[in-house]
């Protein structure tokens, strides 16, 4: 099914609003003037840490111990993440290595 003109200039309009909308409504409802509230300073501080939990688990659900490769080059991959981020304290190398790590081990060891 292919969009008319006018439909497909709808839906990027709406497309581009809302994506302003969540990247300039933050700013306008906390200025630097103004200390946000603390339900907001406090979900700062949190969802970072559960998104990264989430993540994990999202990643590792497929996981079988009893076939395939039995989650070795899954759990080398994690290893690596947590040991670079040790060493670096960045989460995009920490994840680059990671995921090159994993890319290699699958497409070259255990495959």
């Amino acid at each position: 099914m292919t969009m008319t003109t006018w439909q497909a200039v709808v839906t990027i309009a709406a497309v581009s609003l809302g994506t302003m909308l969540t990247r300039f409504l933050p700013f306008t409802l906390f200025p630097d003037s103004r200390r946000p509230p603390r339900t907001v300073t406090y979900l700062g501080r949190v969802l970072p840490h559960a998104m990264t939990g989430l993540l994990v688990v999202y990643a590792l659900k497929d996981v079988s111990p009893f076939s395939g490769s039995h989650g070795v080059p899954e759990a080398i991959a994690v290893l690596v993440i947590v040991l670079l981020h040790r060493w670096r304290h960045s989460m995009l190398v920490s994840v680059a290595g990671g995921t090159i790590m994993y890319m290699v081990l699958v497409q070259l060891v255990f495959a």
